[in-house]
């Protein structure tokens, strides 16, 4: 029997009407075709089982989905199938089964009339329907070309298959599905082949997916042969220039490296470098000069002769003789008020000076607020002592090598942020800050770099400081090394040891207007295209804009404000109109538009069970109000607003004493027992801790349970024992200056705190009443009002409505609110 005649006698074969579905994910059969598969689906092995006589026929189908998914039989209806005949089975490993499928013709799914274990189906024949001859031809001829050219790019292409395809051109529709069957199509390509019973989109579709193919596997033949001509033009450069240097040899001149080599030995000389730094270094160069410039470590060789030799390990810049009256007209030139930093300042370069420039003693370290001036008061020292100067910003680092460097064994190696900075610079003794030291991280897998600061900032030891990257000690004695934290006691204990610190606590609403005038509207309206006849500000308008949309320590914010008004000025000057402006506190209002912060107001009522208490942040001081709350019950006592345990032992101590003074404060003992007690800190999403509320929390659980009302024109701060003593806090400048920027006159603090009232500004003192207690007792006569007083408004003495705030409104911070600053880390691990 013919091969066309066995064809026909399949093409006419009777099928059954109802067939077993058999799913396929990966492959296809189609009509003609025989392919082996490996069977390991449940339903798949179902059919198998029920049908285990030889020569069984079933409908064939692509299932989609994943692998592991069961198919939905209702999604074959409609869709084009193969019928094939089941013949050799071989039980694999693994519940799987291997059988060869023989495809009959194609078939399309009707209806499904059984859906477990297995699939039964009803099906109907699918015919081809042929387009006209011409075109045809003109597919067949196009589809056989392009598989020529694919079979010639890419190996997974036998090259028998454009033979194959040209024996079969006599039956397009054979043609094509031998065409998907060997052209390694996917199994959706090969699906969509097989959906399409006109014969000519069959063709069309798959010479449209061969001649993608065939572009693709141009471009990366393309890239093959590029990449193959630059290996080639690499090697015959190579043997060309090993010729060179022959010839070069034979006519006695010198070697391109030799050349190279010999320029590094005379800058090595020429450097003046330490003896055992010069000694490394030629060795390096002998080394270098061994070596082929087609080696990595030629080049790591190179790079490291490269930084020895641009570090300045002799120059030095500066006035050898520090003038302290040039620094101070420095510091003040740029920096108004900071009266206790600047000198402070002068006493340390006053030292220098009379030891002639040993820098035997501490580092500097500027400690306050954001926005308060640490970073420009290292660049006013730079400036009136002659030094160059470099700022490195610490915050966030927790590798060690970012300080000493990574040794050259690691591919990109780079000296530290020291060294670098050296580089940068040029000599050997500029003024190097290290910005936000106490954010940097303290140990981890990559070690500790404050651990790696100590050598840096020990003028005992930095001598002789060893980058691990150079390997080779470097002198940093010479250089002045400032720092800048915003909180000191997230510095690690070693290290805050080395630090000579200097406190910036903030400025208050006076002082911003001062710098406003002196320093930052010349400076903003120069920037903004302006002159300062364009926009002139009155004093209240500056005193508005730092206490309702500023209330800062420093200053960043209080700027930004400035600047927006005179953005809003530029425009309107740029659009004609150039009539000067004169700012006042309603203009001012109109340009920012409402207040961030509302006004304290002039006459505040005292209440029962509310206590204004003050707090230390890293970012200044901060009212924190304190509410107590009675109510009936079993003596319960309830502490809310998240905190700290020392915190919370702190009120349990303030209740106590309370308790123990019951007679004097005449409260009665049911009180205690039959009343529970609620004692609230505002502001509940922010960590508090630290012993430092201690007079507040006591004040306020005292007037609750007694029913006198507290003052609110003063606020307070102190730690109180059990037996009622007022302790010494920390912190206290900033706590005092909060009160001042809120609109408070008077506050309550611990005797032993008498001593830190030389730290606060001047004009602060005089403008406020502080008491000083050494008992709770004094306390409770101070703040109390008894039970028979009039309900009067108590006034807060205040300079002008627009400074004053009502402590209850005060703006909650997103920072951790510490009544203590000893108390930070703790708090912050907690948060």
């Amino acid at each position: 029997m013919t091969h066309v005649q066995r064809r026909d006698e399949i093409l006419r074969a009777e099928l059954p009407p109802t067939l077993p579905l058999m799913a396929l994910r990966s492959t296809m059969v189609y009509p003609l075709g025989t392919i082996a598969v490996q069977m390991g689906s449940p339903e798949n092995l179902a059919l198998l089982r029920a049908f285990e006589e030889p020569g069984v026929v079933v409908a064939l189908v692509v299932a989609g989905g994943e692998l592991d998914d069961s198919p939905d039989a209702e999604e074959f209806i409609g869709k084009i199938g193969v019928a094939a005949r089941v013949h050799e089975r071989i039980n694999l490993p693994g519940d799987t089964v291997q059988i060869t499928l023989q495809g009959l013709r194609r078939i399309s799914i009707t209806r499904i009339d059984q859906s477990s274990p297995f699939v039964v189906a009803a099906c109907s024949p699918a015919y081809d329907v042929l387009p006209p001859a011409f075109e045809v031809e003109e597919l067949v001829t196009r589809i056989v070309s392009a598989t020529e050219t694919l079979a010639s790019l890419v190996d997974r292409i036998p090259g028998e298959i454009p033979a194959i395809l040209r024996m079969n051109v006599s039956d397009p529709g054979r043609f094509a599905d031998l065409a998907a069957t060997n052209l390694n199509f996917k199994i959706a390509d090969k699906d969509d082949v097989l959906q399409k019973l006109d014969v000519g989109d069959r063709l069309r579709f798959i010479l449209g997916r061969l001649e993608r193919e065939v572009a693709r596997a141009r471009v990366m033949d393309d890239v093959k042969k590029t990449t193959e001509v630059k290996i080639e033009q690499h090697q015959r450069e190579f043997f060309l220039k090993q010729q060179l240097r022959a010839i070069q040899t034979e006519l006695g001149e010198t070697d391109p490296g030799e050349r190279e080599s010999t320029e590094l030995l005379r800058r090595i000389d020429d450097a003046h470098l330490p003896e055992k730094v010069a000694i490394e270094a030629r060795r390096e160069c002998e080394r270098l000069r061994m070596l082929s410039p087609a080696s990595s470590e030629y080049q790591v060789l190179r790079t490291y002769l490269d930084w020895v030799l641009s570090l300045p390990w002799s120059k030095k810049s500066g006035d050898r003789d520090i003038s302290l009256d040039k620094v101070y007209a420095a510091l003040d030139t740029r920096h108004y008020g900071l009266g206790e930093a600047k000198e402070r300042i002068i006493e340390y370069l006053a030292v220098r000076k009379l030891r002639g420039g040993d820098p035997a003693g501490p580092i500097l370290c500027f400690v306050g607020p954001p926005g308060t001036g640490k970073t420009s008061l290292g660049e006013a020292i730079a400036t009136s002592i002659g030094r160059e100067f470099h700022r490195i910003s610490v915050g966030g680092v927790r590798d060690e090598a970012e300080v000493r460097g990574h040794r050259r064994t690691y591919v990109a190696a780079m000296p530290g942020l020291v060294i670098q900075a050296l580089r940068r610079t040029g000599v050997r003794d500029p003024v190097v800050m290290i910005d936000e030291i106490d954010k940097m991280g303290t140990g981890g897998a990559t070690g500790d770099p404050t651990a790696a600061m100590l050598e840096v900032l020990d003028p005992s030891q930095n001598k002789s400081f060893v980058d691990h990257y150079l390997n080779q000690p470097f002198d940093l004695s010479s250089v002045l090394f400032i720092c800048t934290a915003n909180n000191l006691y997230d510095i690690p204990a070693a290290l805050r040891d080395r630090l000579e610190v200097i406190r910036i606590a903030g400025y208050t609403s006076e002082e911003k207007v001062q710098i406003a005038w002196r320093y930052l509207i010349p400076k903003l309206c120069a920037e903004h295209g302006l002159t300062e006849e364009d926009a002139v500000f009155t004093d209240d308008a500056l005193q508005f804009i730092a206490a309702r949309y500023s209330r800062e320590a420093g200053l960043r914010n209080f700027e930004r404000q400035v600047a927006a008004v005179l953005r809003k000025r530029a425009r309107r000057k740029a659009e004609g109109e150039m009539e000067p402006w004169t700012i006042t506190p309603e203009k001012a209002e109109e340009l920012l538009g409402v207040p961030q912060f509302a006004a304290e107001e002039t006459e505040q009522e005292p209440e029962v069970g509310v206590v204004t208490g003050l707090a230390w942040t890293p970012n200044g001081g901060e009212l924190m109000l304190i509410e107590a709350l009675k109510m009936p019950g079993t003596g319960r006592l309830t502490v809310t607003g998240q905190l700290g345990e020392v915190m919370r032992e702190s009120v349990d101590a303030a209740f106590s004493y309370v308790r123990s003074r019951s007679a004097m404060l005449n409260i009665a003992d049911e009180e205690f027992r039959d009343t529970d007690l609620h004692i609230h800190f505002p502001a509940g999403a922010i960590p508090k801790d630290g012993p430092s509320a201690g007079l507040a929390v006591t004040l306020a659980i005292a007037s609750v349970l007694s029913g006198r009302r507290v003052r609110r024109d003063l606020a307070m701060t102190g730690e109180v024992t059990l037996r009622g003593k007022a302790l010494e806090i920390g912190g206290l400048k900033e706590k005092v200056l909060a009160a001042y920027r809120a609109g408070l006159r008077e506050v309550i603090v611990p005797q032993g705190n008498a001593k830190d009232l030389r730290d606060i500004p001047a004009e602060v003192r005089e403008r406020m009443t502080f008491t000083f207690v050494q008992t709770m007792d004094e306390v409770l006569d101070r703040a109390m009002l008894p039970l028979d007083a009039p309900v009067v408004a108590e006034a807060i003495e205040t300079d002008s409505p627009a400074t004053v705030q009502t402590p209850a409104q005060t703006p909650v911070q997103t920072q951790a609110v510490l009544p203590f600053p000893e108390r930070s880390q703790a708090a912050a691990r907690r948060s």
